[in-house]
């Protein structure tokens, strides 16, 4: 993500309509807010709390989604492109982290997280289809503007 976000300037991640009404710099954001997610979720099952996935009150149909990530937006939204940058490298980091702690065990056994509904190797591909389609509309983009 950051090697393709390198080849932009700074005026260019922050254009607003880049990816729908989102700039880079948002995309950004949302990437990282729903890596976060990841370990509180983690922690909590490992405790033995009820984990909702993918809020409290959400479920994972769109509407909720579209509910779920404009929340995001707004967190972020107001965010210096600086703090968003910061804030990406920690949370990645925190979540590759967390990811190769895994055992196999843990990541391929069904149901060992209970909030999964399924195995947690699921959830990580889902991760890497999201930060995948972050990628590729950089590079769209970039293909459109700079034919």
């Amino acid at each position: 993500m950051e090697a393709n976000l390198a080849r932009l300037s700074d005026e260019e991640i922050l254009q607003p309509n880049s990816v729908g009404k989102w700039s880079f710099k948002d995309v950004l954001a949302h990437l990282a807010h729903w890596e976060a997610f990841f370990p509180d979720w983690i922690a909590a099952s490992r405790s033995g709390d009820n984990v909702e996935v993918p809020a409290p009150g959400l479920t994972f149909k769109k509407e909720d989604l579209d509910t779920l990530n404009q929340r995001i937006w707004q967190e972020h939204c107001d965010q210096s492109l600086e703090d968003v940058r910061e804030y990406f490298r920690a949370i990645h980091a925190q979540f590759m982290a967390l990811a190769e702690s895994l055992t196999d065990e843990e990541v391929l056994t069904p149901h060992y997280y209970a909030f999964t509904g399924g195995a947690l190797y699921d959830w990580l591909n889902a991760y890497a289809a999201h930060d995948l389609w972050g990628k590729t509309e950089i590079r769209q983009w970039m293909k459109a503007q700079r034919k």
